[in-house]
């Protein structure tokens, strides 16, 4: 395949916001470098991690202006030094810099195969989305049969694969979503859902559970909601996996955790977690092929945007109106 010298590719030009993301039309195609492959990208996923990027505020997040996005799929088409693999022409899905392009490098070893049967926009959610979910729910948040738990931004693509996973655990599935989302987070398997904007939130899960709280939350929204979800945990045994803050930072002291909420409070960034304890991360990958080989999480069909696009899918992610998993199409 004859690979050209430059393609299209969204730039993030400032820290203001998506809304300062440039199609350029001349970026140049990266080349492999020892340990890596060059991937023809075929769609790319958008996350609240591109969101963050573009406000200043992921830890250690790069300066503008960058390449934007950085999970892709799409079909090898070069391989660097040392590679054994995968070959070219096979189709992978994978994290790295720049994937809001035509082309993007991947490090051979983490480049995960497309199932078969399986297109690359429905592979998108293997690498972010669902070892998000199942890390906070099994090996961090410890979720066993009969427990409850009460999982925020039920609606996203992380939320809706945690409530089937939590499901399938046997737990029973408190969510929380904005009242138009409500039939799709029911049909992801919940067996309650709440108004997310609701302020009596913690409450209502308090009424629901008879007074008890839950045994893990799983909590990405950030602002008021990350406090409502500290308060609806189980005095000191409820587990609050803190995996994302798209609504804004929220503060919480030692006194807080003495006086107020004896919870368990549990950190999680799916990349520090492929890094600093790669056997964890190998568990979790190895239990998500299980569970979808056993048709717990199946294929679903995200929502899609072309490339010169990619600041409206950001700005409709930020703003909550969308569902489901948000692609776009080089």
């Amino acid at each position: 395949m004859s690979i050209p010298a430059t393609m299209r590719a969204l730039q993030q030009t400032s820290l203001d916001g998506p809304q300062d993301m440039r199609l350029i039309t001349d970026a140049p195609v990266p080349s492999p470098g020892p340990g890596e492959v060059l991937i023809r990208v075929a769609a790319a996923g958008v996350n609240f991690a591109d969101i963050s990027k573009s406000h200043g505020t992921f830890g250690d997040g790069p300066r503008p202006p960058y390449p934007a996005g950085f999970e892709a799929a799409g079909a090898v088409v070069a391989v660097g030094e040392a590679v054994t693999g995968p070959p070219p022409g096979t189709r992978v899905v994978g994290i790295g810099d720049g994937a809001f392009a035509e082309y993007m490098v991947l490090p051979a070893a983490a480049a995960v195969p497309v199932p078969p049967g399986w297109t690359e926009q429905q592979a998108l959610g293997l690498m972010v989305n669902w070892p998000t979910a199942l890390a906070a729910l099994k090996p961090l948040g410890g979720i066993t049969a009969g427990q409850t738990v009460l999982i925020h931004a039920a609606a996203g693509a992380t939320g809706r694969a945690a409530v089937a996973i939590a499901r399938h655990y046997g737990a029973t599935v408190i969510a929380t979503a904005s009242p138009t989302k409500h039939e799709t987070v029911l049909a992801s398997g919940a067996d309650h859902v709440l108004d997310s904007r609701r302020g009596d939130l913690a409450a209502e899960v308090l009424r629901l559970t008879g007074g008890a709280g839950v045994d893990v939350v799983l909590e990405s929204a950030g602002g008021a909601t990350f406090e409502a979800g500290l308060a609806a945990a189980k005095r000191v045994t409820g587990r609050v996996v803190v995996y994302g803050l798209a609504g804004g930072a929220a503060g919480i002291t030692n006194w807080d955790l003495v006086y107020k909420h004896q919870v368990q409070l549990i950190g999680l960034n799916i990349g520090v977690l492929i890094r600093s304890a790669p056997q964890i991360f190998g568990e979790v990958m190895g239990e998500l092929s299980t569970l979808i080989a056993a048709g717990v999480l199946t294929p679903t069909r995200p929502t899609t945007y072309d490339l010169a696009d990619g600041p409206k899918a950001l700005a409709e992610l930020e703003a909550r109106a969308t569902v489901g998993k948000l692609v776009l199409l080089p």
